[in-house]
């Protein structure tokens, strides 16, 4: 065993490290170049360009890497209408080495809702994006492509090693989901924390504790999560992303989709600092 004398120089100048990288505004910087390529490149240019080759994108009722929901030899529609997305809300970890932003989205020119994207610190110190995905909540009062996002302060707590931090997380879920398969709304309320956001299409972002009740009453009283399909924490053990499979029913009908979350740990345990579902398209209706 090491003699805690020597250990005691390597926390020291370990600590510093993490004051030094953990700066947001390169997460930001990263998004918005992302989001220039998009009108530069493309889509299917831009998304490769930025991501991880296993980078997920959630879309369609399917969790599917990038390269296979924007395949490189597969040309998009001479017709699309231009994709821009701007960051509001945007947090890192203490390391330094996970982020996420999250903002409005324009269609055409018109709003159509809100990005979520998962940034991760390469080997070479450059970011790329390791999720993308979208949620149908209004974006007609987020402010515009030029406004400061808003930053989550960074965690002051983490876990021994990224590996306990996702054992914890996944506990976390698990709690989460056994309680909202009776009362989702309790369940969330349990893990959201106070500054966290919160997406419920097709309200606006619920910003905040005192938000969390109305947009809850906006999902159906039940879910049923399931485990954790994928995901990630920071090096610090702070920060953690997660996604997994979700159904319920909303008017009669079965329906499914993802939950994607972003959690950071506190004081008083992990907390949920923005959460979303991304629902699969609706089965069509059976011929008469």
């Amino acid at each position: 065993m090491r003699p805690i004398l020597l250990a005691l120089p390597v926390l020291l100048a370990a600590a510093p490290v993490h004051a030094q990288t953990a700066d947001p505004a390169e997460v930001v910087a990263a998004e918005r170049a992302f989001a220039a390529d998009g009108a530069r490149l493309g889509i299917t240019a831009s998304f490769t360009r930025w991501s991880t080759p296993d980078a997920i994108v959630i879309g369609g009722g399917q969790a599917r890497t990038v390269r296979e929901s924007y395949p490189p030899d597969v040309p998009r529609p001479a017709d699309e209408p231009l994709l821009a997305w701007w960051p509001n809300f945007a947090g890192i970890a203490m390391s330094g080495d996970l982020g996420f932003t999250t903002g409005g989205v324009e269609v055409g020119g018109n709003r159509t809702g809100h990005y979520f994207t998962v940034w991760k610190r390469q080997p070479d110190r450059s970011w790329k994006w390791v999720y993308d995905g979208g949620s149908g909540a209004s974006a007609a009062d987020v402010p515009g492509p030029n406004s400061d996002p808003v930053i989550l302060p960074t965690a002051t707590v983490g876990s021994a090693s990224p590996e306990a931090a996702m054992a914890e997380v996944e506990q976390a879920e698990a709690g989460l989901a056994a309680q909202a398969a009776s009362s989702q709304k309790a369940a969330h309320l349990q893990y959201l924390a106070a500054d966290g956001r919160l997406y419920v299409a097709l309200r606006p972002p619920a910003l905040g504790a005192a938000e969390f009740p109305a947009a809850l009453d906006g999902w159906p009283a039940i879910f049923a999560f399931g485990p954790m399909e994928g995901g990630g924490a920071s090096d610090a053990g702070d920060l953690a992303w997660t996604y997994g499979p979700v159904s319920w029913t909303r008017d009669g009908a079965p329906r499914h989709g993802h939950y994607v979350r972003i959690w950071q740990k506190r004081p008083e345990g992990w907390r949920i600092v923005l959460a979303q579902l991304i629902p699969a398209p609706p089965a069509p209706a059976a011929p008469n």
